[in-house]
């Protein structure tokens, strides 16, 4: 039974791999800006729109393959923060969210031969604490580029836990991918051992 998983994230496929998932990886080339610019429903629906749009765009050249399409929308005071462009975006984004609590979204699905056979959405509850300027200034020296793939500009699993002084939510939903479930439908599916 062929997996795909329409990401390139780094935090996904690491997700993957630790829980013995053998798949493909495969990027989706979704234009997600464009997307999002269309679209008028509310923040679960985007996430899942955007997960079923990466995993159709990726299932067109695997029909046969069971192509799971994943993606978190970050949501604070009801502003959607996309991943940062550069440093001096990611600060600015840090800013924003410092001494506030913020909302991740998760969508997945999974799909084949054009048919979504499964959808899941879930969502954490992080508070990131105040943040000085030192600090923003001192992490992002750290964390270099690679947080420049994470929406919210951190990375939970990483340097990023020094941000937070409160956190709501399921770890894997927090890293991108509410991998439980998914689990439990591939299971279903006969794609992992029961």
């Amino acid at each position: 039974m062929q997996l795909i998983l329409a990401s390139t994230s780094a935090a996904r496929q690491e997700m993957f791999c630790s829980a013995g998932i053998e798949a493909q990886f495969i990027a989706s080339g979704v234009d997600e800006a464009a997307l999002k610019a269309g679209f008028t429903g509310p923040p679960p629906a985007l996430a899942l729109a955007l997960a079923q749009a990466k995993a159709r765009s990726v299932a067109q050249a695997h029909p046969g393959a069971f192509v799971i399409g994943a993606d978190q929308l970050l949501v604070c005071d009801g502003n959607i923060f996309d991943k940062p462009s550069d440093l001096a975006e990611a600060a600015t984004h840090l800013r924003a969210l410092s001494g506030r609590a913020h909302e991740l979204i998760t969508a997945v699905c999974v799909l084949q031969a054009g048919t979504v056979l499964w959808t899941h959405v879930e969502s954490a509850r992080l508070t990131i604490r105040p943040l000085s300027e030192a600090f923003i200034a001192s992490y992002l020296a750290a964390e270099g580029t690679k947080i420049l793939g994470c929406v919210g500009a951190y990375r939970l699993e990483g340097l990023g836990a020094q941000l937070f002084e409160h956190v709501e939510g399921d770890y894997f939903t927090i890293l991108g991918l509410p991998l439980l479930p998914l689990l439990g439908f591939l299971r279903g599916l006969g794609a992992l051992a029961g």
